[in-house]
């Protein structure tokens, strides 16, 4: 085998600040079945929307050295928050393709029909540089209304999925998106699409719901393909995960949610506490 099917033969890395990057990675998988996934599930640290930039950034930075040092060809932030704080940061560190996400303000800007569109999102995206220059970009041509979903994350994390105290949190932060006209709304986190069957019952057959999942799938793809990185395999790839809890308990029950939220095979591992990923790693060619 030539060196450079090798390196195309070498998985994924994907990360998250906990379960919701799942649902990233399921688009993932959809469209690229030959790609081998690793999947990084930092729920010790969840939610990252109420951390500082500076604290987002050290927990990237470990989970990127840890992916790189598995062999990972390309990473994938499955997380707005994380990629508004440290993306750059990263993609000035390494040089192997690193895609992020954004809310998906200018789709859903050309899908509104009422001229206003809602935002649910953590607090960390909608303060962050990245939000307000989409803003900037797009809010001009309609109205933009935004709620940060504080408690949304950590209700997910538990895996209550349809819980009277997750229906609450939603209604809280739906309803003034209705009310104020809103026939469009952003999923402005990568957790909330777990949340869907929810949120549209809440909000109405009416209103227009929308992700980024699939169009980051078509981004590392693309890039994959222009870094002669694609995977052409006939095999099906395979899925690891990491999760990162404080005891035995805690990761056997996300180790339950995972399997939930995959809906597939995955063997599920914790992820080691070292220093070592603190540092820049070498991976192997």
């Amino acid at each position: 085998m030539k060196k450079d099917e090798l390196v195309s033969c070498r998985a994924v890395g994907v990360f998250d600040s906990g379960v919701g990057g799942i649902s990233v990675l399921k688009h993932i998988r959809q469209l690229l079945p030959a790609e081998d996934l690793l999947y990084c599930a930092d729920s010790r640290f969840a939610p990252y929307g109420n951390k500082s930039p500076e604290v987002i950034r050290e927990r990237a930075t470990y989970l990127a050295n840890f992916l790189i040092a598995q062999g990972a060809k390309a990473l994938v932030v499955a997380c707005n928050t994380a990629t508004a704080a440290a993306i750059e940061h990263l993609r000035g560190k390494y040089s192997l393709p690193i895609i992020g996400m954004e809310p998906a303000v200018k789709p859903a800007v050309k899908a509104t029909k009422t001229g206003v569109v809602g935002v649910l999102a953590t607090s960390g995206t909608l303060k962050s540089a990245q939000f307000a220059a989409l803003l900037e970009s797009y809010g001009q041509e309609v109205k933009i209304v935004t709620e940060a979903c504080i408690g949304l994350v950590e209700c997910i994390e538990r895996g209550e999925l349809d819980t009277p105290e997750t229906r609450g949190l939603l209604k809280r932060y739906i309803d003034p998106l209705l009310a104020a006209g809103a026939d469009t709304v952003v999923l402005g986190c990568t957790h909330y699409p777990f949340v869907v069957p929810l949120i549209a019952e809440l909000a109405g057959s009416q209103i227009t719901l929308i992700d980024t999942g699939a169009a980051v799938a078509r981004q590392l793809r693309k890039r994959l393909e222009e870094a002669g990185l694609l995977n052409t395999g006939q095999a099906e790839g395979k899925n690891l995960f990491w999760l990162n809890r404080e005891n035995s308990h805690e990761l056997q029950q996300s180790t339950e949610l995972v399997a939930k939220l995959w809906g597939g095979e995955g063997q599920v591992v914790p992820l080691p506490v070292s220093a070592k990923y603190m540092q820049e790693p070498t991976p192997e060619n």
